[in-house]
């Protein structure tokens, strides 16, 4: 079984690409911060190609008291690129990780001295010991490069059993999915949390692009309402904010310990979900 639950939510947010849309994250920042998350991720530049966006962004959260979590790709790194970068994260006073894979920038071949995230959470392990809360990735609908359901839990419970302290899913509109997952998981003696990703659902013609790259399944009876829409705006973020809401009081009424919302450095949709789940009072 799952350990007890912890704090309600956690939020994600992607790197700004200019001093425009920085400024535009800070207020959407400080409007989220109104939720009180247990922590926030922030993932690296698109492919992986850069962290330096990503470390400026947590150092910023960071000095507006947030715990502040990096997520942390090892594609095409080597173990001294690896320890260069987390002695900079200890300098700065994280203390949580997201360890992933990552992908391949686009024109890198295959190269770097880590296989997997189990071997960079193992890594991390042994460089830092007990410094960093690591996060792990789980994939309810299996991930779009496994061989099969099983050789991808099996990926994931060997990251538990190098040294993860949690995991956060892949979105999902599906709670049977992350109920069997969880389940399987469990048979296969994993006890750390498996917090659910929440994709909140705003624009049916990006859902769909960010699906079929990350091969979360959307629903054929949520794809034809939404494709039913069109571009009326207005009803596509209504009924996103009835399923998804949906969603997440089935996943916390049967025993989910948290909530992760992918922001995509938006306030409004994850105010709204909040809201109506009563975790969170605009009054």
């Amino acid at each position: 079984m799952q350990t007890a639950p912890r704090s309600t939510l956690s939020l994600e947010f992607f790197p700004a690409k200019n001093a425009e849309s920085a400024d535009k994250l800070r207020v959407v920042r400080q409007k989220l911060y109104a939720l009180q998350p247990e922590f926030c991720s922030v993932t690296f530049g698109a492919g992986g190609t850069t962290h330096e966006g990503t470390f400026s962004t947590v150092r910023e959260m960071l000095a507006e008291g947030v715990d502040a979590a990096s997520h942390f790709s090892c594609i095409g790194a080597t173990r001294d690129s690896v320890r260069a970068q987390l002695d900079t994260l200890r300098a700065m006073g994280v203390r949580r990780l997201v360890a992933l894979r990552g992908d391949l920038p686009s024109g890198y071949g295959a190269s770097g001295e880590f296989r997997y995230a189990s071997e960079l959470v193992a890594f991390i392990r042994a460089e830092t010991g007990d410094h960093f809360t690591i996060e792990v990735a789980a994939y309810p609908e299996m991930h779009p490069q496994a061989k099969s359901p099983r050789s991808d839990l099996e990926a994931f419970v060997s990251k538990v059993q190098a040294g993860a302290n949690s995991a956060i899913t892949q979105y999902f509109y599906n709670a049977d999915a992350y109920f069997r997952f969880v389940e399987d998981a469990d048979a296969l003696g994993v006890t750390v949390p498996i917090v659910p990703g929440i994709m909140p659902i705003t624009n049916s013609t990006q859902l769909m692009r960010f699906s079929d790259t990350c091969g979360a399944e959307i629903p054929r009876w949520i794809r034809l309402r939404l494709q039913s829409y069109g571009d009326d705006s207005a009803s596509i973020k209504a009924f996103g904010l009835d399923v998804v809401s949906e969603l997440c009081e089935q996943l916390l009424a049967g025993g989910a310990p948290s909530l992760h919302f992918y922001t995509m450095n938006q306030s409004a949709p994850v105010l709204a979900l909040c809201e109506r789940l009563g975790l969170f009072s605009a009054a």
